[in-house]
């Protein structure tokens, strides 16, 4: 019986409450949700990969132990465009020699692009399935994406101009934990409505023209504010306004496509060179186009789409005039560390920022 599974998959950003919803309402069964990311998830994690492999393969590792810690069986890990592809199966084999009794349902196994075969994992995870029912679910989880997706951006934008510091991120973590225990999709919009409106009734001290700083970077690392540190939050804290363009809404759900951002960007680019390559581009042109005072590029060590970008962003840099930061993590990045570097970039674009007003 699928309720006699134990289902579980890795911590990134904000989404678990998602995959959770999908499957305990779409599967019908148990979701195990994994503890929050920890320094020791991490230390578990390098302490067991291989060498050279990038910092998010450490940090998924480190918390499917976790997960299995905790009571989960099996274990799902998702398919990608770069090393994520090969991720499953060498995680799988490491925490096996561990001594780990479990099922990995590895995705990229049915990434063959038709439908019928990731409905193959589905039977694996629950072979009595409704077909109606999956689909159902899957719609009311992509609409959970986009108000997570949606609520996390408006955030980021205002938290740091609030007149009263703490009311944005109350809203915000409420909103969070709704999401996370909303049982029908109900309880999903009324959670977003609600912190819609509560984001409206909070008072602003906000400059007519703030910093604004654009975040772009590699897929996992930019996305999960504790693999990067909480840059955002600390950019907020700051008083930046903080965009990032990157989430699974603008990259999954509502994708231009690589052909059409390649037209926007053919100065810079003519080839595809990794999965988020020529989003991040594109991204970094925009921003630059729009007059953004800065851009902060993150990537994990080793991550070689996004130092083969590194060029290309030097370009826009250099002629649009606005300032790069490239920020790299991997296990053994301080906290102390990044905030030298952040609190020197924010020095140099507010006194850019000043001199050009004036």
């Amino acid at each position: 019986m699928a309720r006699e599974r134990k289902i579980s998959f890795p911590m990134v950003a904000n989404y678990n409450s998602v995959v959770k919803y999908f499957v305990e309402h779409g599967l019908n069964a148990a979701f195990i949700m994994p503890p929050k990311l920890t320094r020791r998830t991490v230390e578990i994690g390098a302490k067991n990969s291989p060498d050279y492999v990038c910092a998010p393969f450490k940090t998924l590792l480190g918390n499917m132990v976790d997960a299995l810690e905790a009571g989960a069986d099996t274990l799902v890990m998702t398919m990608g465009l770069c090393r994520l592809g090969y991720y499953a199966e060498l995680q799988e084999q490491i925490l096996k020699d561990l001594g780990y009794d479990f099922e990995m349902i590895n995705l990229a196994a049915y990434s063959t692009g038709k439908n019928r075969d990731y409905f193959k994992a589905v039977r694996r995870l629950n072979p009595r399935v409704s077909l109606g029912r999956l689909a159902l679910t899957f719609a009311e989880c992509l609409k959970m994406v986009e108000h997570i997706d949606e609520i996390e951006e408006e955030y980021y934008r205002n938290c740091g101009f609030e007149r009263h510091p703490g009311q944005y991120k109350k809203v915000y973590d409420r909103f969070l934990l709704n999401m996370e225990l909303a049982r029908n999709v109900r309880d999903i919009e009324a959670g977003y409505l609600k912190a819609k409106r509560e984001f409206q009734a909070i008072l602003l001290d906000k400059p007519e023209q703030p910093l604004r700083v654009g975040v772009i970077g590699e897929y996992f690392t930019v996305m999960d504010e504790f693999s990067n540190l909480y840059l955002e939050q600390k950019l907020a804290d700051m008083g930046v306004e903080v965009h990032r363009w990157m989430n699974l809404t603008h990259r999954n759900i509502h994708y231009q496509g690589q052909k059409n951002l390649g037209v926007q960007i053919s100065e810079y680019c003519r080839y595809e060179m990794g999965p988020t390559s020529t989003a991040n581009i594109w991204c970094a042109k925009n921003y630059a186009v729009h007059g953004f005072d800065g851009i902060i590029h993150l990537k994990s060590a080793g991550c070689t789409p996004e130092i083969d970008i590194m060029p290309v962003l030097q370009n826009i840099s250099r002629d649009y005039k606005i300032p790069v930061l490239y920020l790299t993590y991997d296990s053994q990045t301080s906290d102390t560390g990044l905030m030298t570097r952040v609190e020197a970039f924010y020095d140099m674009i507010s006194m850019r920022k000043q001199v050009v007003q004036i």
